[in-house]
């Protein structure tokens, strides 16, 4: 008798231990113990379930690409008219890093439309062309408070021409009015750093400085001697001390459409409260995962740029721009 009972213990725990090894879950069984008459049964009982170690995550990188094309080709039109081409393209890049009380985030935006018309002295012509790169480093101090350091930068990447045509001339003529680094405009700047981050990947970031730097830069010898841009004429720097307060927000409207909008207000300390001010915004309609609707818009002041009139005149202005693009639009 007593040998049944310990062949019938020893069936019993084979019986388990083939049950836990045929369930290939990757899971490791710890034992439980039962008490049968004098004897001792061990079999497997509860799971130790083994995950492996998330690595976490400090960076996130991503961006934006879109281009739109439009072409008119006319040939023995009755009703008159041009054949053109036009071309509006830009890339959008970012790279933030988050660990501990340590952030940094940086973007990069570059944008260029040209429009080709035939019937013009000179027929490929510039509609759009910026250059924009921001860096912003902070320590937090509080929760949503970082004592930031950021530096913008701004250019545009080909020359730009006025065009006008001459009384009694059948020909336009033009004169080169700004080029790469002419102007160009780096400001730095370091104070108090609100940021947050809502839901829906929501955020709004404010930056206040008391301590900021801008330097006006002309490299092209015309514009210098011209003291184009309020550089001293035939220098190519001006630098200015003063305080500026920048801010950006990135929020879905509803879905499938997102608005991104950058503001940068700057005052010299000499003339304070004469803002010099740059406003960027983007609305963001996504048809589908490829094909998207944008319309950009960006609004300058500064007082120490005149514009050339039609008549001649050069005065200071609100400088606008705005583009509606449908076409290619790919996140990645």
């Amino acid at each position: 008798m007593g040998k049944v009972k310990y062949i019938f213990c020893w069936t019993f725990l084979f019986i388990c231990l083939t049950d836990a090894i045929a369930q290939d879950n990757g899971r490791i069984n710890m034992a439980d113990t039962v008490i049968i008459g004098a004897d001792t049964l061990i079999m497997l009982g509860d799971s130790l379930i083994l995950t492996p170690e998330v690595v976490p995550v400090y960076w996130k990188r991503g961006g934006n690409f879109n281009l739109s094309v439009q072409q008119v080709s006319l040939s023995n039109w009755a009703a008159g008219g041009a054949s053109s081409f036009a071309l509006n393209t830009g890339i959008n890049l970012f790279a933030n890093y988050n660990r501990n009380d340590k952030i940094w985030d940086t973007k990069l935006t570059v944008s260029f439309g040209a429009n080709r018309q035939a019937d013009r002295s000179f027929p490929m012509r510039k509609t759009n062309d910026n250059f924009v790169f921001t860096s912003k480093y902070g320590r937090e101090l509080s929760e949503s408070l970082y004592l930031s350091t950021q530096i913008d930068a701004r250019s545009q990447l080909l020359k730009g021409y006025k065009y006008q045509r001459p009384a009694g001339s059948d020909r336009e003529t033009r004169d080169i009015i700004s080029d790469l680094l002419s102007p160009g405009y780096i400001q730095s700047s370091t104070g108090l750093n609100y940021q947050k981050q809502y839901r829906n990947n929501n955020k709004f970031s404010a930056i206040i400085s008391p301590f900021t730097g801008r330097f006006t830069i002309v490299l092209d010898d015309s514009l210098s001697r011209a003291g184009a841009f309020g550089v001293v004429p035939g220098e190519n720097i001006r630098p200015e001390a003063g305080l500026s307060l920048g801010s950006s927000i990135d929020t879905q409207l509803m879905t499938n459409v997102r608005w991104k909008a950058d503001l940068n207000l700057f005052s010299n300390y000499e003339r304070l409260g004469n803002m010099v001010v740059n406003f960027n915004s983007t609305v963001n309609m996504k048809v589908n995962r490829y094909i998207s609707t944008r319309i950009e818009t960006v609004l300058i002041y500064d007082e120490n740029v005149l514009i050339k009139m039609d008549d001649g005149t050069s005065k200071q202005a609100i400088q606008l721009q705005n583009l509606i693009n449908f076409g290619i639009g790919i996140d990645f």
